[in-house]
């Protein structure tokens, strides 16, 4: 029988995914895969579609996700803003052709391959009611999307976060994603058969980056500068803190989430200075282990395995990560490659843009609530990102045998 008081139900719940996130990381690193896989699939594990509904009642009732929910989206917020904290902008002020290209390629190549394949999947897998157009849109939005914070989690583990290419990269991700973001509201829109809520969103969304890169970001240069010459430590982190509050609120209002505001206000801010230093002490050892776990396996907890069942459903799900993955790769690295970029860094780009797991899932959640697809396609898409998130890992391994000795990209101080 499940606890009866909600808090305890709520900490038994967290302890469950931390520890089965730690174990299945333990065991994923022999496999060469990063441990952030083990906390995406511990949720699977904990979930219903292995332990059943009744001993994954007993861990995870459903009372407790809306609490462990806001844990999540807690730990998920405070990382990401680390994240940009840690981001350095000056070696991508030489690299602006490479994102560029390589934002827009990995964004429209694998958009337009899941269009394609929209054509195949409709008849079968589309959910509810929902005419071809709104259903193509959305898979090709699917196919796109690339995860943002998993992937820097990966970078991070890899030592490639400070690098220049690490950078590139995780830019890339942040100028796709946010791209992805408003096609995604104007998907909802037609839906919805209210197309304006996504021009409006886009709108939104570009006077929001131009008064946080041309208003924001020179002032706060200023107002750093000045408190830490005025103001004590816990007074600088706290007003700090209520602006990442008030930005991640802006685009989550907006409907691009709020991890975007988290991350760009992150961004602007000099990754040099000491408010930010000490903000990346105090912040990420308690949002990396207590945190951040709750918020991958939560989400890994939504995927139904069980739905996949037949020789031609796997089939068709093989072909979905075929699809997503040339999308994805080739994209990318034709883009970067147009730019100058060499063939092995480019194909790491590569291969770091076909990340996907959370962001995928997020995307996805959203297609099931509207009913746009099917629960079956929503099962083979999350394997989809499983698996795409899984390829990171081994090529960077195969791409980059020796980091520190064979990489051309710089690492940052």
């Amino acid at each position: 029988m499940p606890l009866a008081d909600p808090l305890s139900q709520v900490l038994l719940a967290l302890a469950a995914v931390i520890v089965t996130g730690l174990i299945l990381g333990k065991i994923l690193r022999f496999l060469g895969q990063p441990p952030v896989i083990g906390e995406i699939v511990a949720g699977v594990l904990l979930g219903p579609s292995l332990l059943g509904p009744r001993l994954s009642g007993m861990l995870l009732p459903s009372s407790v996700a809306p609490t462990l929910g806001i844990i999540a989206q807690l730990g998920i917020l405070l990382y990401m803003f680390t994240v940009g904290l840690e981001l350095s902008g000056q070696a991508l002020r030489q690299r602006t052709k490479t994102l560029v290209a390589t934002s827009l390629a990995g964004l429209l190549v694998p958009f337009s391959l899941g269009m394609g394949l929209a054509f195949l999947l409709y008849p079968r897998f589309a959910g509810g009611t929902v005419g071809f157009l709104g259903f193509s849109l959305f898979l090709g939005i699917s196919l796109s999307v690339t995860a943002f914070p998993v992937l820097a989690r990966i970078l991070a583990e890899r030592q490639l976060l400070k690098t220049e290419l690490g950078s590139l990269a995780l830019t890339c991700a942040a100028v796709g994603d946010g791209a992805a973001w408003c096609l995604l509201a104007l998907v909802v829109g037609v839906v919805k058969t209210q197309v304006g809520v996504g021009l409006r969103v886009a709108l939104l969304t570009l006077a929001y980056l131009t008064v946080m890169l041309f208003v924001v970001r020179p002032l706060a240069r200023r107002l750093i500068a000045r408190w830490e010459a005025e103001l004590p430590a816990p007074t600088r982190s706290a007003l700090v803190l209520v602006a990442l509050i008030l930005s991640a609120l802006t685009t989550e209002q907006i409907g691009i989430h709020a991890i975007f505001g988290a991350f760009l206000l992150g961004a602007i801010l000099p990754s040099s200075s000491g408010i930010a230093k000490r903000l990346i002490q105090q912040l990420q050892p308690v949002v990396t282990a207590l945190l951040l776990p709750a918020f991958f396996a939560l989400t890994g907890m939504r995927t139904r395995i069980d739905l996949l069942s037949g020789a031609g459903v796997w089939l068709i799900c093989g072909g979905i990560i075929l699809v997503a993955t040339l999308g994805k790769v080739g994209g990318t690295f034709f883009a970067a490659r147009g730019t100058g970029v060499g063939t092995r860094d480019a194909m790491i780009l590569g291969a770091l843009m076909n990340t996907r797991g959370l962001m995928e899932l997020i995307v996805l959640n959203i297609g099931l609530d509207l009913h746009v697809i099917s629960p079956t396609l929503f099962a083979m898409m999350v394997v989809m990102a499983l698996v795409t998130t899984m390829m990171t890992a081994p090529a960077l391994h195969w791409l980059l045998p020796d980091l520190r000795k064979t990489t051309q990209w710089r690492q940052h101080d």
